[in-house]
């Protein structure tokens, strides 16, 4: 993985000086909130419902054993004894007091990270596949180019006071697993005649108005990687609306504009600003990419993973639905549910995270990812060695054989915490998560995706759900709209709402009716609920969500 220049760590130190001093003169009242607002939010420090909340970057979510033990430390240090894992791979520490948090931010760097451009309308996080580096069906490793635009994106001059925040993701594999067609910038790893290159999407997102992204170009040679982003941005820049900050996302602009004069602009900005860039970018790719190289993989018998499932129940559950297949075959990717039945979405203690680092310098190359899914992966795990991962996650309470299954939820952390919310999300989250393993379905169920999201703006990602929840706030009273048929693959789509919405005590009853009327409805169980959905509509769906207004009408 990447290791900081000198660069690096004398920008990310004096960047934390720089803070150290904005803080002192905000608590001795030099500054007012007004005043410290902007600055705090350049070093990701937002104030949320209860206190201060940090956002940690986790770029393209890759960490190694140091850094976790180092977030683990900071959680029991200067927080409550736990961290959330988010949907853009970050972590957030909710509970942080003000004068702590220059001491936090010196932590982080004496491990390599910072909290940098995690908020404020500039170019945020860039995300990544959750299992790059390490998957069968992966063209290339995305990370080195995901870094690259780090670099590029961090503290650009031109790009730190944008309409509005600006996302890039980037996956290196057909199979999207960064959800990239949501993304401001999404970047999918191509080949074309032995040449590597990129699909490029422009103008998705979600929030109050979820669109997906049209693609601008079929294909950008490595090479022009960084002068064709930088000329989307710098269109977006110009054009993007300042006077309503609910139209300046890049989507409206796409969506004012057409796709093709956008893409008429980009490509005489793109022509202007090419001859600028003389080659250092290249130099630098090849430098990052050399720090991305491959761990040594073992050579190794695997016999042991195959007594071990013939012998043990539990590991052979977990090993269905928390394995997936690595670019070794003697090797396995492992998930980590952080999604517990009952427990908070994305959270981990400290002490958890301290048991991930010492398995990933055990026995994972010393690499950790965490997902946008909010769950960390272990991406490189010899099969031999699986048996005694799994039982050290047990021990740690960290085993749950969920993966892509219905408890498998994404929350935002709603109205228990943020100051935007309307609803909760994680009572909802824990309740629906609750009730299926007491039924016992979950596996029967297959494959389902639910996503909660606390207000309109989408952090839990409601909108590409299968089963997609947004909590709103009805005079005063929580109520919980669903949507059907979102998908963040790479058929993505953004569902389609089923009708009036459901009140705290009601929507827990209406997911039980909606998933038991799909196993009624599925043409047998290896039709999916997204499958079923796709092939039968709406119509039988919201008769199971709204059998009162279906009797009604038959009996008018």
């Amino acid at each position: 993985m990447y290791s900081y220049s000198e660069f690096d760590e004398a920008f990310v130190r004096e960047r934390v000086k720089q803070f150290r001093g904005q803080v002192e003169r905000r608590v001795d009242g030099s500054l007012t909130e007004d005043e410290f607002k902007p600055l705090r939010l350049m070093n990701g420090l937002y104030l949320q419902l209860h206190a201060y909340m940090l956002r940690v970057a986790i770029p393209y979510g890759t960490l190694n054993s140091r850094q976790m033990r180092q977030l683990a430390m900071i959680a029991e240090r200067w927080d409550k004894g736990y961290g959330h894992f988010t949907t853009r791979q970050n972590i957030q520490y909710n509970w942080p007091k003000l004068p702590d948090v220059p001491d936090i931010l010196e932590a982080l760097a004496d491990v390599e990270m910072h909290a940098i451009q995690t908020s404020g309308n500039t170019i945020r996080n860039v995300t990544a596949d959750h299992f790059a580096g390490a998957a069968a069906d992966e063209i290339a490793d995305p990370r080195p180019y995901a870094e690259l635009l780090r670099q590029w994106s961090t503290d650009h001059p031109e790009f730190q006071f944008l309409p509005r925040k600006f996302k890039i993701a980037v996956t290196g594999s057909a199979q999207d697993r960064a959800v990239i067609a949501s993304h401001d910038i999404g970047l999918q790893l191509i080949e074309r005649d032995g040449a590597i290159g990129f699909r490029v999407l422009v103008g998705g997102g979600l929030g109050r108005t979820p669109m997906i992204g049209k693609e601008i170009s079929p294909f950008v040679s490595e090479a022009d990687l960084l002068p064709y982003c930088e000329a989307i941005v710098s269109v977006w820049n110009l054009l993007g609306r300042r006077d309503n900050k609910f139209k300046a996302r890049i989507k409206i602009t796409v969506h004012e504009h057409g796709i093709a004069d956008i893409r008429a602009r980009v490509e005489d900005r793109f022509a202007a600003i090419k001859p600028t860039f003389s080659g250092v970018d290249q130099a630098l790719l090849a430098d990052i990419k050399a720090a991305f190289a491959p761990p040594a993989f073992k050579t190794a018998p695997v016999a042991g993973y195959d007594a071990a499932r013939a012998a043990n129940p539990a590991f052979r559950s977990w090993s269905d639905t928390n394995l997936t297949a690595h670019v070794d075959p003697d090797y396995a990717i492992v998930s980590v549910s952080l999604k517990k039945q009952g427990a908070t979405p994305g959270d981990a203690s400290a002490d958890q995270m301290r048991v991930l680092a010492d398995l990933a310098e055990t026995f994972g190359h010393d690499e950790l990812r965490i997902s946008h899914e909010q769950n960390v992966i272990l991406p490189h795990v010899h099969k031999g060695d699986l048996a005694a991962v799994h039982a050290a996650l047990r021990e740690a309470d960290l085993a749950t054989a969920n993966i892509g299954l219905i408890s498998d939820i994404i929350a935002c952390p709603g109205m228990d915490y943020c100051a935007l919310a309307t609803a909760r999300s994680i009572p909802i989250a824990q309740q629906i998560a609750v009730r299926f393993d007491e039924l016992k379905l979950e596996h029967d169920v297959g494959p389902l995706k639910i996503k909660i999201s606390g207000c309109i703006n989408a952090c839990g990602h409601h909108h590409v759900g299968h089963i997609g929840i947004l909590g709103l706030d009805r005079a005063g009273v929580e109520n919980y709209q669903i949507t059907l048929g979102g998908d963040g693959t790479q058929d993505a789509a953004i569902g389609d709402r089923a009708g009036p919405g459901f009140s705290a005590d009601d929507i827990l009853p209406a997911i039980e009716r909606l998933v038991l009327g799909y196993l009624d409805l599925r043409n047998d169980p290896e039709e999916t609920f997204l499958q079923t959905f796709r092939r039968l509509g709406m119509e039988p769906f919201k008769a199971v969500l709204y059998p009162d207004k279906i009797g009604d009408r038959d009996a008018a």
